[in-house]
């Protein structure tokens, strides 16, 4: 094997699977649920800036998707007064990444913020373009298109090939076709979610380990990126927040659970998590565990 393969064989040429239970390839991310200090603010700014539409709402919570499909990619949850994210982060969520279905999506989506005036940050991070944005309370969001599989590079370690470099805003500009942006498409999904931990060692024990991802990216400084099926990360892991970072507690904006859809039942990944010595516990189609930093993951079934 040469050092840099393109990674056109899917899972089985790069990554490092966990020695007992594996995540099965189909596997998808649901939404994530978010609590926000003023739920009425939250939803001009998920409407207005990320485009998402209103699917359903109460008087404390509202679920978001798409412009053309019904599926919820953001629950928002309000709890009046709960402390923004600082800017180091707590330990917790770093962002959750919406993944749009094409380039041309991406660059309508550029051409927006710059008329709204949004700030964000711009990345090429090789495998994918992504744009960062911070809600209203300070917790992150990624918005970002994928390159072609095809083009995805891996060494001889296994270890697939991501960076962070500047990003062509010209071309992704140029890519919209002059079209405008109109929301977030049908075909938008959550890619994937980014969290701040305490140790990488102990996160991968858990999510590896005993989740049963597999490792992609293992030396990125301070981070951990991991997958199923060969993806480029449906998890990342980092201790960017610093040694001194606490978690996010019940009156803070945070993440209160993200959630991973698997094509078949979960109850070989929470005996995995169990046999492991962590708790899973049993709810409506699936299984609920937690982090050793309280960061919730449901693991559902797709049926």
């Amino acid at each position: 094997m040469s050092d840099a393969n393109t990674a056109t064989t899917a899972a089985l040429e790069y990554g490092l699977a966990p020695d007992g239970y594996r995540l099965p390839a189909g596997l998808r991310l649901g939404r994530v649920r978010l609590q926000v200090a003023d739920l009425e603010r939250s939803l001009a700014w998920y409407g207005e800036v990320l485009g998402l539409r209103v699917l359903h709402r109460t008087a404390d919570g509202a679920a978001l998707g798409t412009h053309g499909g019904d599926a919820p990619l953001v629950e928002l949850r309000e709890r009046r007064g709960a402390s923004p994210q600082p800017h180091r982060g707590r330990l917790g969520l770093y962002h959750f990444a919406i993944l749009l279905p094409d380039r041309a999506a991406l660059g309508r989506f550029v051409a927006h913020l710059a008329r709204t005036g949004e700030r964000a940050g711009a990345s090429d991070h090789l495998v994918s373009e992504a744009l960062y944005l911070n809600d209203p309370d300070g917790l992150g969001i990624e918005v970002y298109a994928d390159r072609a599989r095809a083009t995805w590079r891996y060494d001889a370690q296994r270890q697939l090939a991501m960076d962070t470099r500047p990003l062509n805003l010209e071309s992704l500009a140029q890519a919209a076709g002059g079209e405008p942006w109109t929301g977030m498409p049908a075909g938008t999904v959550i890619g994937h979610v980014h969290l701040h931990v305490g140790d990488i060692d102990r996160a991968a024990a858990f999510y590896h380990a005993a989740l049963g991802l597999d490792k992609v990216v293992w030396s990125y400084p301070g981070a951990l990126f991991l997958s199923a099926g060969g993806y480029h990360h449906h998890l990342g892991l980092n201790t960017w927040a610093g040694p001194g970072a606490t978690p996010a507690g019940e009156n803070d904006a945070r993440l209160l659970d993200w959630e991973i859809v698997l094509p078949a039942d979960a109850d070989a990944a929470a005996q995995s998590l169990q046999s492991a010595g962590h708790t899973a516990t049993r709810i409506e189609g699936g299984w609920l565990a937690v982090d050793p930093w309280g960061t919730a993951v449901r693991i559902v079934s797709a049926g």
